[in-house]
């Protein structure tokens, strides 16, 4: 009887062993997938993947795959001149994105709106409208070709360029996209090319601003790509009120598109400003600019219900902000002006110095 029971149990232990022996292999198949899985996870120099899964169908059979989507960090926003300042703590009726606005009547320099107007800031591309207006007033000749060299290049943002080291064009062309398309070369090519280089221009450029009664401009390039080209909104709108009196500005400035030469090949360029080719907008002149230090900032003249003005805004944020601030402020213009009012055959008059 005794042999029979040791029988039993030695049957029964063989029988359950390849079971536990598998069960422990699982179990080690399981804990092995997880230390992995943990690795991947746990170590701090390697970025989590999230897989994707993707479906196709290839010669009519259905294909599953499963490739690996990297989470991209959010963009880190810098913080501009204004910011730092805190400007962008200032509240307006019409909750502007911009930190600073000024919208003066043309016709006798009322100040329609204001918000942080005296404070000195970096203007970015807007500094190419005092550009134009020196190498107009210059009397240069318009049509001298020049040539774009290393010497024009970027090397403070690195910002692109369309303009090739070598290309040629005229001086009146280098214009005409400086102020539609804020191209950059161009700027620095006609600063150059001024008699006595581009430390006279800039010496020109601060000296127009003096005469002008700019009191919180200076600059120190002629492309606005230095975060030292700083000016203040009220600045701005006395640059823009003479810059309107000269023909060329107004027509380069407001041009939707325009087709030049580099000596190679045409190329097309489009204005920075879309509201130029609104039917909705009469603008007479315009200036947009941007680096990270200024925001996005605007220029503009237009003629809202028979009323010319001058709306600088300054500062703003998001790529479309300037633009949408400057419809805000439309908006409130014409609720302001009573129907039947027109000036717009008044010549436009400049800002009298300290006013």
């Amino acid at each position: 009887m005794l042999k029979l029971v040791c029988a039993a149990l030695v049957a029964l232990m063989l029988a359950l062993e390849p079971s536990a022996a598998s069960a422990k292999q699982a179990s080690h198949h399981v804990a092995k997938k997880a230390g992995a899985h943990k690795a991947v996870v746990s170590n701090p120099g390697r970025p989590r993947v999230r897989l994707v899964r993707r479906v196709s169908v290839v010669h009519g059979k259905r294909q599953v795959s499963y490739q690996g989507a990297r989470r991209v960090a959010p963009a880190v926003i810098a913080m501009t001149a204004g910011d730092r300042a805190g400007l962008n703590q200032t509240r307006d009726p019409l909750a502007l994105a911009s930190s600073v606005a000024f919208v003066i009547d043309q016709s006798n320099a009322e100040v329609l709106f204001e918000k942080n107007a005296n404070v000195a800031l970096p203007i970015a591309s807007i500094t190419k409208l005092m550009t134009g207006l020196i190498v107009v007033e210059s009397g240069l000749n318009l049509d001298e070709v020049l040539t774009i060299t290393d010497a024009d290049v970027d090397r403070h943002k690195f910002s692109s360029s369309r303009l090739r080291v070598g290309a040629t064009m005229t001086r009146r062309d280098l214009l005409h996209i400086a102020l539609m398309s804020s191209e950059n070369r161009a700027a620095a090519a006609l600063g150059r090319n001024y008699p006595g280089g581009i430390g006279a221009f800039v010496a020109s450029m601060n000296a127009k601003a003096q005469a002008l009664g700019m009191t919180e401009t200076h600059y120190v390039d002629s492309s606005g790509l230095s975060s030292e080209n700083v000016a203040s909104a009220r600045d701005l709108a006395r640059l823009a009120t003479v810059a309107y009196g000269e023909p060329l500005l107004r027509q380069f400035s407001t041009d939707p598109k325009y087709v030049v030469d580099d000596g190679r090949r045409p190329m097309q360029y489009g204005n920075t400003n879309y509201l130029v080719a609104s039917p909705d907008w009469n603008i007479g002149l315009q200036k947009t600019g941007f680096i990270n230090e200024a925001g996005r900032c605007l220029v503009m003249q237009a003629v809202i219900q028979g009323r010319n003005v001058i709306m600088v805004f300054l500062d703003s944020k998001g790529k479309q902000s300037r633009t949408a601030d400057a419809g805000r402020m439309r908006r409130w213009l014409e609720a302001l002006t009573p129907p039947g009012m027109s000036n717009v055959e008044s010549a436009p008059q400049g800002i009298t110095q300290g006013g």
